[in-house]
């Protein structure tokens, strides 16, 4: 086990439950710009919170609807990954979904700002550092596990990133 790994253990009992769905048609993903709060300025996929009473997936499906106006018959949960953030004390443990159809039409809301990109034009610079790493794991239908170690929300100082066969 190395430190990094205890480090992780230590501070599970402080983590935060994320929940970011990305929405793929064929050759093409839909993303929002994010216009305020944690993650502002970034092309993300739509998420956030799990509130008290919801399962992950409940808070997934209900992030994706206040945030892009869609609804999904189903999700289909492909990753994993714990961030730490040097000189924070909570862990972020996202569990990422993919939805492959949805209900509706992607609306702008005060949040986010949808917009459909062609896989090969993906805005990867203007979006987490770490998504080029996993996002093409997603686009392949690859289910994945990871951790991200970040100095600030632009440098990424370790990793650990790979495929498995079930979360």
């Amino acid at each position: 086990m190395t430190s990094t790994d205890i480090n992780i253990t230590d501070r599970m009992r402080s983590s935060k439950l994320l929940t970011p769905v990305m929405v793929v048609q064929p050759g093409r993903v839909l993303l929002g710009m994010k216009k305020r709060g944690f993650g502002a300025g970034r092309w993300n996929g739509f998420g956030g919170k799990v509130q008290d009473g919801e399962t992950i997936e409940e808070a997934a499906r209900r992030e994706l609807l206040e945030e892009s106006g869609l609804t999904v018959d189903a999700l289909e949960k492909v990753g994993n990954i714990k961030f730490e953030f040097v000189g924070e004390t909570q862990l972020l443990d996202v569990h990422i979904f993919r939805a492959d159809s949805y209900n509706g039409e992607p609306t702008e809301t005060e949040e986010m700002r949808p917009q459909w990109f062609d896989w090969d034009k993906i805005p990867y610079s203007q979006m987490w550092p770490d998504d080029y790493m996993w996002c093409p794991m997603l686009l392949q239908k690859k289910k994945f596990s990871g951790y991200m170690l970040f100095q600030g929300h632009d440098v990424i100082l370790s990793h650990k990133l790979e495929e498995v066969d079930e979360l």
